[in-house]
């Protein structure tokens, strides 16, 4: 195992954090070199096997970033856009190359990646799945094919602590839809339905949002005419998926050029 590439995973003791980690723990691929909470969490210092509910693995939670991520050549983050825009500097400075799967960031929170992306390989994507990103394909070819008569509505699931709506995988659903109509998401959005909102604007592309229970993740395109409706769907029935595919994105980014990258470079899509 030495001479594979070393994974550092932040936001450990986060349900996504696990799963990857549990990912890189089962892989030959690679190996877990360092795990990572904000300062003052109760994992700080302790085996993150034991914290995990399993037997100890000799990596200790830290809560320094730049001597975790020094030991690295990967690093693997799943938490929130403050802290990952703070993360890339330092994965740059350490010359890791840094896997993205945080949502909720705002295109200030992405142009803030690019001085890191100068040095170093980043890869973001608000879905890390292989199933997802062919979808999102599929999505921009058909809204490619049909004209305006087809309104397009994405909706989409999940659990009841998901802290963002529309999720990032449905922004890229519907960044997708509007590169097909060759248009601009942010002029024909329309996610804030509520009272007396007026017939639906020809061209605009709906969200709708559901919240509940333990929903890993549910996408639904619609394209729906006078005549007929085509609905493509993808469900995500466990969170591993993510995982892998961000463990996959780690792997293919050693020894890219620096620059960001999203899972259709991953992907070859």
């Amino acid at each position: 195992m030495s001479d594979v590439p070393g994974i550092v995973v932040t936001g450990a003791s986060g349900r996504m954090g696990q799963m990857v980690i549990k990912t890189v723990l089962a892989s030959e691929k690679c190996k877990l070199v360092g795990a990572l909470e904000r300062s003052g969490h109760d994992w700080v210092g302790e085996d993150v096997g034991e914290m995990m509910g399993g037997q100890p693995n000799g990596v200790i939670v830290s809560d320094d970033v730049l001597e975790t991520f020094a030991k690295a050549q990967a690093v693997i983050d799943f938490t929130a856009p403050a802290a990952t825009v703070a993360f890339a500097e330092v994965a740059a400075q350490a010359n890791c190359v840094h896997v993205i799967g945080t949502t909720g960031m705002t295109e200030e929170d992405i142009a803030a990646l690019e001085p890191a992306s100068r040095h170093a390989t980043i890869v973001r994507a608000g879905n890390m799945s292989l199933g997802v990103n062919i979808l999102v394909k599929a999505t921009k070819m058909i809204a490619q094919a049909l004209d305006e008569d087809y309104d397009i509505e994405i909706v989409e699931a999940h659990h009841n602590r998901k802290v963002d709506a529309p999720s990032g995988t449905a922004l890229m659903l519907g960044e997708a839809a509007a590169e097909g109509r060759g248009v601009s998401l942010a002029e024909k959005r329309d996610s804030g339905r509520d009272g007396i909102t007026g017939a639906r604007k020809k061209g605009d592309i709906g969200f709708a949002v559901i919240r509940g229970g333990d929903i890993v993740g549910e996408h639904d395109v619609m394209f729906i005419s006078g005549e007929d409706q085509i609905t493509l769907r993808h469900v995500a029935r466990d969170r591993s998926l993510f995982a892998k595919g961000a463990l996959k994105a780690a792997l293919w980014g050693q020894g890219q050029k620096p620059g960001q990258y999203d899972m259709f470079d991953v992907l070859g899509l």
